[in-house]
């Protein structure tokens, strides 16, 4: 590990102010994923602006009738929390879907959504990797890529985003507030929050240099069943393979309306948007849902050991929508 000066900071401006004034520093807060990359040596900060004990970990009702989660609230207390069971239990789905007891435990909801992938070959300082050294090439191309991403790559990086929440919030339309450098603020959607890597995969989210995201705001609550589904090797700690993240929304034998996001297939939580065009005034039968997941996967390409991935997206899309609408 480089050396590297630590601060605690004391407000939210304080924090931003900080880490913009150095180029290398960064923020850290419950240190899950950014403590791991500077053992290795991936990350190498040379300043850590310590966000931990900043008041941000409550969550408040809006005046629109959703709830703003604080940046801090760790993912445990947000899965717990009697509201976002009752009103958002697919997010509460997805983050028990995720990592291990300990690890929520720790982990912030800020932080959750801007971990970094988990590609093999990113994490191996050996291999050429073009979000880890740019220019370097993207050895997942023709090694093993066997949880790569199938949508929304380039020939840049094929790397996913390995967040669950991720993927409920994006299917949820929910927001993060942030606070730039200079105190002012803004809000992104979470679609919006990480970037496709075209040609530069090492630019990884729409936040610039010491801006700091202090909440994320969810809606008040879509109608219909909500419904997040995960699929990996094994039935605890482990990445997705595919999840699927579901709102459907029913009258009578006919979908009225539906939101999906998908999971472990792309850089970012993906909406197939045209999927969503295509079930609304569906009949409620497994024709439609043949049809969404073969709209969400029209652009699928895989490489090699992640071609799997596709087919098993189509089902698990169809899975979902079938046991969502069953449960309206």
């Amino acid at each position: 590990m480089q050396p590297f000066t630590y601060v605690r900071a004391n407000s939210v401006n304080e924090a931003a102010a900080a880490v913009a004034a150095r180029p290398q520093a960064k923020f850290i807060s419950g240190g899950t994923n950014l403590l791991d990359l500077m053992k290795l040596e991936i990350e190498r900060p040379t300043h850590l602006v310590d966000i931990s004990r900043l008041p941000l970990d409550r969550v408040e009702e809006t005046p629109e009738g959703g709830l703003r989660i604080g940046a801090q609230l760790r993912n445990s207390d947000l899965a717990a929390e009697p509201r976002v069971r009752s009103r958002y239990p697919m997010l509460s789905q997805a983050l028990l879907a995720g990592a291990s007891g300990q690890i929520r435990n720790k982990a912030s909801t800020a932080g959750n959504l801007l971990q970094r992938t988990r590609c093999s070959y990113f994490y191996d300082r050996n291999m050429p990797c073009n979000k880890r050294a740019p220019g370097s090439g993207c050895a997942a191309l023709g090694g093993f890529n066997r949880m790569h991403a199938v949508l929304g790559a380039s020939d840049a990086c094929i790397a996913v985003h390995p967040s669950d929440m991720a993927v409920a919030m994006a299917a949820l339309d929910a927001a993060v507030e942030t606070t730039l450098p200079d105190g002012t603020q803004r809000t992104i959607p979470v679609g919006d929050l990480s970037r496709l890597p075209g040609s530069t995969p090492h630019v990884e989210t729409a936040l610039g240099h010491g801006e700091m995201i202090t909440a994320v705001i969810l809606p008040p609550p879509p109608p219909g069943r909500q419904l997040y589904r995960k699929v990996r090797d094994r039935a605890s700690y482990a990445f997705a393979l595919v999840s699927v993240a579901t709102i459907v929304e029913k009258s009578g034998d006919r979908i009225q309306s539906a939101r999906i996001a998908l999971g472990g297939v792309a850089p970012k939580p993906w909406r197939p948007m045209e999927a969503e065009y295509v079930l609304a005034g569906a009949a409620a039968a497994d024709a439609a849902f043949t049809e969404a997941a073969e709209s969400a996967l029209a652009g699928a390409v895989g490489r090699g050991s992640n071609d799997f991935k596709i087919p098993l997206a189509k089902r698990t899309i169809r899975q979902t929508l079938a046991a969502a609408v069953e449960g309206v």
